[in-house]
């Protein structure tokens, strides 16, 4: 029987009145090619399941990214233009979730926004723009051109020596994607910074 990996889902209203929860292909295929896995995806509706019977279903969790940003109230500052969109139904799922995950050893993986979860669960603060940052680039992803060009590789990433990842892959240094607009500032705790774009973002 394969595992079944828990994929959170994004919130989106279709034809401006419609609303739905969806959580991207690549990502669901990931989990199943890659891992082998069951993808399950998981609405970020709080009030549709609980953290138990979760924890209980899946083996897993993948965090996933989305546009709306995790709402600074959770990490102790005061909400701006620069922080953008919000959802706080994703918000209420996913970081008592993490700590939970965390707590019973269970494995889980953060993509953009699910990598800042991580780090807001743990006490950690984000920048709500770091291409506004002195000597960062642009990170976001392109406005133009085909879904190929805007997941395509953009820089290198520099892994920490004798890290986990490291380990993982065999190399110091592995090519990436870059579609965020928020970063680290303070880091969490429990949280271990393992790699770095160009520019110093984690």
């Amino acid at each position: 029987m394969r595992p079944i990996v828990g994929v959170i889902g994004n919130a989106h209203v279709i034809n401006d009145d419609y609303h739905v929860q969806a959580i991207g292909e690549i990502n669901l295929r990931a989990v199943a090619e890659v891992c082998a896995a069951l993808p399950l995806m998981v609405p970020a509706l709080p009030d549709t399941s609980d953290i138990t019977s979760l924890m209980a279903a899946c083996s897993g969790f993948v965090f996933t990214g989305g546009r709306p940003n995790v709402h600074p109230s959770h990490y102790g500052h005061a909400e701006t233009a620069a922080h953008g969109a919000f959802d706080h139904n994703r918000d209420a799922l996913t970081l008592p979730l993490i700590r939970a995950c965390v707590e019973a050893g269970k494995p889980i993986l953060g993509i953009c926004r699910g990598f800042q979860e991580f780090n807001v669960a743990f006490g950690g603060t984000l920048h709500p723009e770091i291409r506004d940052l002195p000597g960062r680039m642009n990170h976001r992803m392109p406005p133009d051109g085909t879904i190929e060009e805007k997941f395509a590789h953009r820089h290198n990433v520099t892994l920490k020596k004798g890290g986990v990842f490291e380990d993982l892959w065999g190399r110091d240094t592995v090519l990436t994607n870059s579609l965020h607009g928020q970063g680290l500032k303070d880091v969490g705790e429990r949280i271990t910074v393992e790699g770095y774009a160009p520019d110093g973002t984690p």
